[in-house]
């Protein structure tokens, strides 16, 4: 173990209570300007612990973290210095190193944090390759992976030696150079598209497997067993949803920050304070310093002479970055808010930011017209101009001192005045924890679920109906005679009508063999009689619908004897059902009781003896010419040889064989 850990105790490793030495080490008047008073405190910090982590980012690496970081570095087998602070320039980060490390005087690997990425590494008088480990984390790792994540990924590589460090540093960049890692965390816009998609899998697949299973079995009358088996299938696959949903849906955090404890979040605001109550003008002991020992003199002289004006009072100075990880989440308001209840008393408070330069006023119970601190404040003086974003220190030592004369000049009030209290920032524990799954756009997702399994139905069924017209229209293969009773119309056109007679006569034509079923040729003879002995006929106009549907029964008739299944018998409910296998008395009418004894097919059978009312509905009714092609059951329309349907298959070879004056 490196002799640096050694010699820290346990209560340096674990010590997260506010630090109120940095108002001590802050600068007093006449302090020296420049990172060296910024490494002489962190080296002090690095000398007591080698690991600090700044109170400044407790919404991304609370300063209980730090034994975790010390736990890491003890791996990379040399004396490891850690700094983890706000983000800052690329320049002040490289010096800043180099310094803290000629502060402390001690050899070893010193590491620099910023924010949650190890932004620089530089190894003094031991062997580690820190640039090639810096490389590393910043290809392989994904950018909201964390502080920690990114610390260990990086003792991981220094544990490796030179060589393969160097060899894995390369990989890195070719591997990643265009593509970044994926996210290791979602956020709250990817939480609400997890709760919308289940939303609409939660509904739009329960009930699109009711609408389809509707659609399949329109016009069949099933078992009652059969009906609860698409039911029980849809609850069941609502329940898979939703128990399945939360395991694949299973983030809880949308980034790796530990949850900070409320001494962590006024640690930083307690710190600034406890400096104030001192002296006026607090200066960020962990920033560079932008004020020389002029300014800062000539600001405490401007702040004694407005203290001692009429009207005037105390005015207190914050030169402290405002970074969203901080407790105030970057709201300067806030922060003066918070400073001035720690202070206890009332004045001007001025936070000025010496990584942006922004300056923010804010009046706490002075007699100063707020409206005009507000409103009038010009934005050369809060927010800067173009000489001050190109100056490292952003001038703020001239903008105090005009700040200073814009305050002097401030008109004064009867009464004391104070800004309203600012919106409370997020609360930390929340800020990082996702919404539940079930909860906001999962409301949407059920609604969006319902309407998506109405769509799916309906391009099904028009997809079905295309489909088949192609298929009936390429192919004179007809239907299965299972499928028959479920697809057949009750009121069908004379197109589908014309087609069907005719794919039925050219396959019971090709199926037909004269030597080994003479006996069944009879149905054949009968049906081309009906088209003058060409089956092209049938697509023709000019034949009636009863004289197709004629057609349609002998040949299917012959089909089925054709293919082992002789039957007699036509399903006298619907004869384009197909054969049927024994008789039953039926109703007949919707109103009334009649009822009529017809051979019925198998699920007209299960319809009669279930839902009598049912068999009306699965009537064949075709157009009747003397009555102004007004539609009635086939076998009331006179003149037709479908009347002959209810008696069999041989009644109506007659009929038609006796039309046409065949013996």
């Amino acid at each position: 173990m490196p002799a640096v850990f050694a010699t820290a105790t346990p209560a340096h490793a674990t010590d997260t209570t506010p630090d109120t030495r940095a108002s001590t080490a802050a600068p007093a008047r006449g302090a020296d300007r420049g990172p060296d008073t910024q490494a002489a405190y962190l080296a002090d910090r690095l000398r007591e612990n080698p690991v600090h982590v700044t109170d400044q980012l407790p919404r991304e690496v609370p300063r209980s973290t730090a034994p975790d970081f010390a736990r890491l570095a003890k791996r990379t087998g040399v004396p490891t210095y850690v700094l983890v602070l706000p983000m800052m320039s690329s320049t002040e980060g490289d010096q800043l190193l180099g310094a803290v490390h000629d502060r402390l005087g001690r050899d070893g690997l010193y590491v620099l944090i910023e924010g949650t990425d190890v932004a620089r590494a530089t190894a003094y008088g031991v062997r580690a390759p820190a640039e090639s480990a810096v490389t590393v984390t910043v290809y392989e790792l994904a950018y909201d992976a964390g502080a920690l994540a990114s610390f260990e990924r990086f003792v991981e590589v220094i544990a490796q030696g030179e060589k393969k460090a160097a060899a894995r540093a390369e990989a890195a960049r070719e591997t990643y150079r265009d593509n970044e890692p994926a996210e290791a965390y979602i956020g709250p816009s990817d939480r609400r598209n997890q709760s919308f998609l289940t939303g609409i899998l939660l509904t739009g697949v329960p009930l699109s497997i009711l609408l389809l299973a509707a659609y399949a079995r329109r016009g069949r009358t099933g078992k009652p067993a059969l009906r609860l088996i698409v039911p029980g299938l849809a609850l069941l696959s609502a329940a898979a949803i939703a128990l399945t949903a939360p395991v694949v849906f299973d983030e809880t955090r949308s980034s790796a920050a530990r949850p900070p404890t409320p001494a962590e979040m006024s640690a930083r605001v307690e710190r600034v304070a406890a400096g104030l109550k001192q002296d006026p003008v607090y200066a960020d002991p962990e920033s560079p310093r932008v004020l020389d020992a002029r300014q800062l003199d000539r600001l405490h002289e401007r702040i004694r002479d407005f203290r001692r004006s009429d009207g005037g009072g105390p005015v207190y100075v914050s030169l402290v970055p405002q970074t969203p990880e901080s407790e105030s989440a970057g709201d300067a308001d806030l922060f003066a808010a918070a400073v001035h209840a720690k202070v206890g008393e009332d004045g001007v408070y001025v936070v000025a930011d010496p990584d942006d330069g922004t300056i923010d006023v804010l009046n706490h119970g002075l007699r100063l017209d707020s409206s005009h601190l507000s409103f009038d404040l010009p934005d050369s003086l809060t927010l800067g101009d173009s000489r001050a974003d190109e100056a490292d220190d952003h001038l703020l030592g001239e903008r105090l001192d005009r700040l200073m004369t814009f305050l002097d000049e401030t008109p004064r009030t009867d009464r004391p005045q104070s800004e309203p209290a600012p919106a409370a920032a997020p609360r930390a524990a929340d800020e990082h924890t996702l919404p539940a799954l079930y909860s906001t756009d999962f409301w949407p997702g059920l609604i969006v679920g319902a309407f998506a399994a109405l769509l799916l139905t309906g391009v099904a069924a028009g997809a079905t109906w295309i489909i088949r017209g192609l298929l009936r229209r390429r192919s004179p293969v007809p239907e299965s005679f299972d499928r028959m009773p479920f697809t057949a119309p009750t009121a069908p056109s004379t197109s589908y009508l014309r087609r069907t007679a005719y794919n039925e006569l050219i396959a019971l034509s090709a199926e037909f063999d004269p030597e080994d079923h003479a006996r069944d040729r009879e149905r054949l003879d009968a049906a081309l009689l009906l088209v003058g002995g060409d089956p092209g006929r049938a697509r023709r106009p000019g034949m009636d619908p009863t004289t197709l549907v004629a057609v349609i029964v002998l040949a299917r008739a012959g089909r089925a004897a054709l293919t082992g299944r002789p039957s007699k018998l036509c399903c006298g409910v619907n004869p384009l059902h197909g054969p049927a296998e024994h008789r039953h008395h039926v109703r007949v009418t919707a109103e009334g009781n009649r009822r009529r004894l017809l051979p019925v097919c198998a699920p007209c059978h299960d319809t009669a003896v279930a839902e009598p009312g049912g068999i009306p509905d699965r009537l064949l009714k075709l157009p009747d010419p003397a009555l102004g092609n007004t539609r009635l059951p086939y076998y009331d329309i006179t003149d037709s040889p479908l009347t002959a349907v209810p008696d069999g298959i041989g009644r109506l070879v007659d009929r038609v064989r006796g039309a046409a004056g065949v013996h």
